[in-house]
């Protein structure tokens, strides 16, 4: 781990704290935020006249599986097409554009016609339509933003969602399959549609304040928000994450492999949005972090080397797994690679050393990790690590055009983190109670996380993330659980055993675990490659508590005091509930609603006896 890191240009670390009498400190960078885009269509416009012939979109298709890619010029002609095909509809500020379904070329294009027209786009997680058995959620967003348009790629796998629908006077459109028993317009015959000069006169009239996007998140408790993403928002952020990372007009463009999914404020604006403004190609990886779907992730690695590559911890586990065994996948994937990222939840050190030595082997240099912060209502990145950090957890430093405030939360060296800036969004569609909640009185957005200085003498070093302040709870003892560095730390410590966890013990002597197990690691540990073992037999096998109560019995001796110890597990056999709420938009556990949904498992946990593992 001596190599060095592989040369990039990030900005400087240039800050300046303004601290209160009170213990306050609002951070920002002292670098200017550098013009942006009037919108995010002017961003395709640039790059079909500059660059016509580069893949902008590439997917997977036919019964071969072969790459279909569309270029610059040819996307923008398609736009075209949609846009003038929904101006023709009447379509405008009023009459949104819903897409239910997983990324597609389709979803890209559409999603830059509607902004061309100057409707909101919408997109909706597609477990609401797929994974729900009631569709309470989808029927609640569909009420909400009250769509002139409903877009499927295939109309078979959303029929039953689209029946839960009241369709009436919608205009329902399909790529793949019509759905059964419904008029649907198929995409073909939409961008059929000759385009005329209303195309570029609506364009002229998008302006700093037109809507977007409407982006749901659910946040702790109740139905799905719809944060409103301004043209302005979006672009000032694109802007933010150029500055960076200085690329030269020498550098080839940036390819990426993306599979986060665009109804996500990260995969939709940070990713997909944020190649676009670079000019870059982006494969569409229809491959997932998960078992059974990440060989498809594997397989599009041995096709495409990324410039850049973004997972959460749990594919990491994977990738570093296969390239450490695969010498020609290896050499694929850090042919042209220049730095990694990863989200959703701190990334091992174990993991971080395995993806840097791979690094190392192939390339002769460390790769930089990097990571940010923010949120649905912040466009969404508010921090960013931009530099070649040696240690994982950061969150960084502000961008450019960013104001954090940090507010003593009362523990030594914790604040509750709030933002100003351009970037923030303007409310909650149609929640003018929710919008007004948003901000404090000096106009900062009030996230609800928690942070902390890798050093308080030094704000350059950046930032820790400390969790959620409304999650953090007491002990009987009184003393305070940090919900969210407990999660990580226990999650990371029983790799690879947990996916993911619930803290408990609110008003109890102890904290406890529930736990979301992650099946194939589990199944590995166990050496049960053929699945012989019932989920319960699996979750019990010597080889898995083992891993599980070493890693946790480390994580005790190395924590300190009692609110970084957890004294008890209970693994649960069944997964996050989207109906339940248990599973929020971003793909992240819902800690209050878990535990309210399962209270009995909280009190098993407790009880003790069969299934509870003590540490």
């Amino acid at each position: 781990m001596q190599a060095p890191f592989k040369p990039i240009d990030f900005l400087s670390r240039d800050v300046s704290a303004e601290r209160r009498a009170d213990g306050t400190i609002v951070l920002q960078s002292n670098h200017k935020l550098k013009p942006y885009q009037k919108h995010v269509p002017a961003l395709l416009a640039r790059w079909a006249a500059e660059a016509p012939d580069r893949i902008w979109l590439a997917q997977r298709r036919g019964p071969d599986r072969e790459w279909l890619k569309v270029t610059y010029a040819k996307a923008k002609k398609q736009v075209d097409a949609a846009t003038q095909a929904l101006l023709d509809r009447g379509f405008g500020p009023d009459k949104p554009v819903m897409i239910l379904s997983s990324n597609s070329i389709e979803f890209a294009l559409l999603t830059m016609a509607a902004m061309q027209a100057r409707t909101p786009v919408a997109p909706v997680s597609p477990a609401y339509s797929v994974m729900s058995q009631d569709h309470a959620k989808l029927r609640y967003v569909f009420d909400l933003i009250k769509p002139g348009l409903v877009f499927v790629q295939n109309g078979e796998i959303y029929a039953r969602a689209l029946a839960s629908l009241d369709l009436e006077g919608v205009l329902l459109v399909h790529v793949d399959k019509a759905p059964p028993k419904m008029q649907s317009l198929p995409w073909s015959e939409l961008i059929a549609t000759r385009p005329t000069e209303a195309v570029a006169a609506s364009i002229e009239q998008i302006g700093p304040k037109t809507t977007g996007k409407f982006l749901f998140t659910s946040g702790s408790t109740g139905m799905p928000k719809a944060v409103i993403n301004t043209q302005e928002m979006m672009c000032a952020n694109l802007a933010m994450g150029q500055m960076s990372r200085t690329r030269k007009a020498s550098d080839p463009p940036a390819v990426m492999l993306d599979w986060l999914p665009w109804n996500h404020t990260m995969g939709g604006n940070a990713t997909f949005q944020g190649n676009l403004a670079d000019g870059g190609t982006t494969y569409i990886d229809d491959g997932k972090p998960l078992p059974g779907l990440f060989e498809e992730t594997l397989r599009n690695l041995r096709e495409v080397s990324p410039t850049y590559f973004a997972n959460v911890p749990a594919g990491y586990a994977m990738l570093a797994t296969a390239l450490e065994n695969d010498n020609a996948l290896a050499k694929r994937f850090f042919k042209n690679l220049n730095s990694l990222a990863y989200g959703g939840a701190t990334l091992p050190d174990d993991l971080y050393q395995r993806m840097e030595a791979l690094a190392v082997k192939y390339t002769g240099y460390r790769l930089p990790f990097v990571t940010g912060w923010g949120s649905t209502e912040t466009s969404p990145t508010a921090t960013t690590v931009h530099w070649a950090s040696e240690r994982v957890g950061l969150v960084g430093l502000p961008y450019p055009g960013v104001q954090l405030k940090m507010v003593p939360t009362g523990e030594e060296g914790r604040y509750e983190l709030r933002l100003k800036s351009v970037i923030v969004t303007p409310g909650y569609h149609k929640r003018p109670d929710l919008t007004a909640q948003m901000l404090d009185e000096e106009g900062f957005y009030k996230i609800g996380d928690a942070g902390r200085f890798v050093d308080a003498s030094d704000p350059s070093l950046g930032l820790i993330f400390d969790g959620r302040v409304v999650e953090d709870f007491k002990l009987m003892s009184g003393t305070f659980v940090l919900v969210g560095t407990l999660r990580t730390a226990a999650i990371a410590a029983a790799s690879p055993v947990l996916q993911d966890a619930v803290i408990c013990g609110q008003d109890r002597e102890y904290v406890g675990l529930l736990g979301f197990p992650n099946i194939a690691a589990c199944r590995q540990l166990a050496a049960d490659s053929e699945a012989r073992l019932t989920t319960a037999e699996l979750l019990a096998h010597p080889a898995v508590v083992g891993t599980l109560k070493a890693g946790l019995a480390k994580m005790n001796a190395e924590g300190g005091g009692s609110s970084m110890h957890a004294k008890r597990v209970l693994l649960m056999t069944e997964p996050p509930s989207v109906d339940g709420n248990e599973m929020t938009d971003k793909g992240y556990i819902n800690q209050r609603a878990t535990l309210e949904r399962r209270k009995a498992l909280v009190e098993k946990l407790y009880a003790g006896g069969e299934g509870v593992i003590v540490i």
